[in-house]
């Protein structure tokens, strides 16, 4: 029975082991899948002692994407364009290649760590989904952290008019702007900027990237941003009610709100399809979580 988990702090009110039970089920895979609560700052000595239990690989999520991209020896080009990792699949190897050798530190000890980042991906599909469209559309993506840089490389291939990220502060928000500007059109600014008379932008689909919603909240936003065909996405989601975002988009008169359920769900198909060389059907699933059958 081949081992995986997803790996964070705090990490008991994960969907992944649901969601993961239900792949393997689907698609007839003998494997066990289970979230592992690692401390803050004992990430890389947990990992490397499952990899030695025998873990086929693992789910990262918040605090260790960063720690476990720095760790990566093979990360994918969307790894690297995220700077953050949420899937390791481990590799062991009978020999190393000294001159393949030069970033890889765990190969040393004969296995090596291939990662990914699968959010943007995941978020693609689910906005494809839900027939969202993004090409030659103009999209305002909320935050500038490493939620939001994990999904602006797939939205960009997509080929928007433009997509715009606006953050509380400027630096960040140009940072990502100058990361990213090789893939698309993109632009920075702050939420003050989206509310000046000199912005006078209506957003096909508006993305909240913050995580402002654990405490209720909403970056503060100008109330005649949405057109009347715009679409607003929340990246986090809710089993029970409407996300704090999703409330403040139907009150502002976008013709759909979306919450992020669809996106965990397609990010998780991918890393099973990375460990396991198949894809999982996705769509009976998200209706099962939402309607608490799963």
């Amino acid at each position: 029975m081949d081992r995986y988990a997803v790996l964070g702090h705090p990490i008991g009110h994960s969907l992944s082991p649901r969601i993961h039970r239900h792949f393997a089920e689907q698609t007839g895979q003998a494997m066990k899948y289970e979230a592992i609560d690692l401390p803050e700052d004992g990430f890389v000595e947990g990992l490397a002692r499952l990899v030695e239990a025998g873990y086929k690989g693992f789910n990262v999520t918040v605090p260790f994407k960063e720690q476990a991209f720095r760790l990566a020896d093979r990360p994918s080009p969307r790894a690297r364009d995220a700077r953050a990792v949420n899937t390791l699949l481990v590799e062991w190897i009978d020999a190393i290649d000294e001159d393949e050798n030069e970033e890889g530190r765990s190969e040393q000890d004969g296995f090596r760590l291939v990662a990914d980042n699968t959010d943007g991906a995941g978020l693609a599909r689910d906005l494809a989904n839900h027939k969202v469209l993004v090409a030659h559309r103009r999209i305002l993506v909320l935050g500038a952290g490493g939620a939001v840089r994990g999904v602006l490389g797939p939205l960009l291939v997509q080929q928007p008019e433009l997509l715009t990220v606006a953050n509380r502060g400027l630096e960040r928000a140009e940072q990502l702007r100058d990361d990213f500007a090789h893939i698309g059109p993109i632009q920075a600014c702050t939420y003050t900027a989206l509310a000046s008379d000199l912005h006078e932008e209506r957003y096909d689909l508006i993305i909240n990237g913050t995580s402002a919603g654990l405490q209720g909240e909403v970056p503060p936003l100008p109330d005649d941003i949405l057109g009347i065909h715009s679409v607003c996405y929340d990246m986090m989601y809710s089993l029970n009610e409407p996300t704090a975002f999703q409330c403040w988009a139907e009150e502002h008169g976008a013709l759909r709100a979306l919450d992020g359920l669809g996106m965990l769900v397609e990010q998780a198909a991918e890393a099973f399809q990375l460990w396991r060389g198949v894809r999982p059907e996705t769509g009976e699933l998200i209706q099962a979580l939402r309607s608490g059958k799963a």
